[in-house]
């Protein structure tokens, strides 16, 4: 019993600790799945802003927030569950919101991710365009496919700078 107890106190340490962190993309998958319920093609949408935003902010996890806005036609803001799992920002600790607000116009969604130590944020913005290939990607490919067209894509989104 000690032994059990010792082992679930390890794995909470593991899994809640700043270090949990996804590297390879069975990792991601497996994350993914288990915060979000299904890994489709929105979440690496996600992942691969959040990943993009930590280097050129040059931050480490839970370094950044986040506010997400879905566009008029996005289906939902999946997209916001994968920028949280690559930065490790929370809406439970307040670095992360999903916006009442929509996006502008022509937009599956736009991400403000900004640097708690520098103040320094970006803007990421991902046209609707996305919408039908990701839906696509949803119903031919399997969660891995997904993960590797995604990450892959060509022009999956605009970065610039956004006002402080």
């Amino acid at each position: 019993m000690i032994a059990r107890n010792v082992l679930v106190a390890l794995l909470a340490l593991i899994c809640c600790s700043p270090c949990a962190y996804a590297e390879t993309p069975e990792e991601w998958i497996a994350l993914g799945t288990r915060i979000h319920g299904f890994f489709g093609a929105f979440i690496p949408v996600g992942i691969r802003i959040g990943l993009d935003a930590r280097e050129r902010l040059k931050a480490e996890p839970r370094e950044l927030t986040v506010v997400y806005m879905s566009g008029e036609k996005a289906p939902c803001p999946c997209i916001a569950d994968g920028i949280m799992l690559a930065t490790m920002a929370s809406p439970g600790q307040g670095t992360l919101q999903v916006s009442p607000d929509k996006a502008p116009p022509g937009t599956l969604g736009l991400a403000i991710v900004r640097s708690r130590k520098t103040g320094a944020a970006l803007k990421y913005t991902i046209t609707e365009v996305w919408i039908g290939k990701l839906i696509d990607l949803n119903k031919t490919r399997d969660a891995a496919g997904r993960y590797e067209a995604v990450m892959g894509a060509p022009d999956l989104f605009t970065v610039e700078p956004a006002a402080p």
